[in-house]
């Protein structure tokens, strides 16, 4: 079975070129992954559609009523999660299983004030069977929904967007990706910016010394390509000599580099070597 990722919004067709391009479209198109997209008005009752209504207290703006994204849910068979929690743990006491296992849909809402969506998140996500995203709009959505059929609540950044669907392609995109098959290296996503530690990835089985660590929490080493010389700069020579240990000692370096300048925030929780931490503090002491 594909995963499947279900997006409700007001505005069904911001997604049609997203979908027909790249890694995305040949995912689709060999049923790794499938996408469903809803239109929240087709869930309204009155001539005017309307989705939306002003805020209980006052204030700017207009909020998304709970009507109409409690029955796109219930369309798409989502209970509120107390009632989805509760099956689950009926179907874990008699399986055996671990609790929580039979329970493969996540409920997501998009909004500003969400947990920052982060790399961690998009592996966990990419586990489960069903992923649905609701798209906020305008102020925001009636706190209810969240509080009765969300599992999460994400944001892709700290900054305002005018509603949700920008960051439901993002979570797809950074989701399927990590979904076996879709790539076509596995190893894409382990040697990659917040990809896994070294513990983590499997040894390639030709024998061949693997020339890059896993990042480990860091961002990637910097990448180059024929010709070696360009614009009056040459590629490292270091890169072009066949020395894979000299080429992972190399690029581990260059990945402190860059996180320290760029993220340094990162290295806290960054899973780093005895031999990480002695190039870290010499990289520090280069620019006192």
């Amino acid at each position: 079975m594909s995963m499947r990722f279900e997006i409700v919004t007001i505005f069904p067709d911001f997604f049609a070129g997203f979908f027909e391009n790249g890694i995305l479209r040949r995912a689709l198109a060999e049923e790794l992954v499938a996408v469903g997209v809803h239109d929240l008005r087709a869930f309204t009752h009155d001539r005017h559609r309307t989705v939306d209504d002003r805020p209980f207290g006052g204030g700017e703006g207009m909020v998304l009523k709970p009507e109409p994204l409690a029955e796109a849910l219930a369309s798409l068979g989502i209970a509120p999660k107390a009632e989805r929690l509760a099956a689950s743990q009926q179907v874990s006491e008699s399986s055996g299983q671990p609790f929580g296992h039979p329970t493969r849909t996540r409920v997501i809402l998009l909004s500003a004030q969400g947990r920052p969506f982060t790399q961690a998140m998009a592996r966990e996500l990419a586990t489960a069977d069903r992923v649905v995203l609701i798209c906020g709009r305008y102020e925001g959505v009636d706190e209810r929904i969240n509080e009765i059929y969300c599992d999460l609540e994400l944001s892709i950044g700290d900054y305002v967007l005018s509603g949700g669907e920008l960051a439901a392609a993002v979570v797809v995109d950074a989701t399927m990706r990590l979904v076996p098959g879709v790539l076509g290296n596995e190893a894409s996503s382990e040697f990659e910016s917040f990809g896994v530690a070294d513990a983590e990835i499997e040894i390639a089985e030709d024998g061949v010394p693997r020339s890059q660590h896993g990042a480990g929490g860091l961002l990637d080493y910097p990448h180059y390509t024929r010709p070696a010389e360009f614009g009056g700069l040459r590629a490292p020579e270091v890169l072009m000599n066949g020395d894979h240990a000299g080429i992972r000692r190399w690029r581990r370096e260059q990945q402190l580099r860059k996180t320290l300048t760029n993220r340094p925030d990162l290295l806290e929780d960054a899973t780093l070597s005895k031999e990480d931490r002695k190039l870290l503090e010499a990289i520090r002491q280069e620019s006192e």
